[in-house]
């Protein structure tokens, strides 16, 4: 196997790791680790001359699956009843997509009919555990929730896989981008 492809899907997995002792700050690792791949990919291109690979979409959602699967652990072990059935539910339909993905049924832009709404939903359900701990779940909550969460995560799929909007961007590019309009104000005309 490449050593990169293999630094970087060890990086993920780590990054997935931490969910399972801290629900909510370990979502935000395991979802800044997800970004940063990117990153390391991109700075092993640019600084070591590595020529990068065409198989990204595929790694990615392979190395979701780790992170996905270690919220599901989280939820179950943390989440009331209520939340955890429906990350149960969200869990297994992005599953039933990654696997017809996998399969070749479905293509890229095909992930908008399965749209990662798990991932937004143990997201959510940590920060109020932790900003409410008392907080009653009703079916009627639950699914007040769940359709914004989805609503939300239906822009995100469509800009990612259908619109493609950031595939000709790099990390380095885009990081670029934000310090150039940080500092333009303090930059001579």
């Amino acid at each position: 196997m490449d050593p990169v492809i293999a630094w970087v899907a060890l990086f993920r997995l780590a990054g997935a790791l931490p969910v399972l002792r801290w629900p909510l700050a370990g979502a935000v690792i395991g979802i800044v680790t997800d970004l940063l791949d990117l990153l390391l990919f991109n700075v092993a291109v640019v600084y070591l001359g590595w020529p990068g690979f065409d198989g990204y979409q595929a790694f990615d959602k392979w190395c979701d699956q780790a992170f996905l699967l270690a919220c599901l652990v989280a939820a179950w072990r943390h989440f009331p009843s209520l939340p955890r059935r429906v990350a149960l539910g969200l869990y297994l339909f992005r599953l039933v997509g990654f696997a017809a993905f996998e399969a070749g049924r479905l293509p890229r832009e095909g992930l908008l009919l399965f749209p990662n709404t798990f991932e937004f939903w143990f997201l959510a359900v940590a920060l109020i555990a932790r900003v409410r701990p008392g907080f009653t779940w009703t079916p009627a909550r639950a699914a007040a929730l769940l359709a914004g969460l989805t609503a939300a995560k239906l822009v995100q799929e469509w800009a990612l896989h259908v619109a493609r909007l950031f595939d000709q961007v790099t990390f380095l590019g885009a990081l670029d981008a934000v310090w150039r309009t940080l500092t333009s104000p303090f930059r001579g005309s």
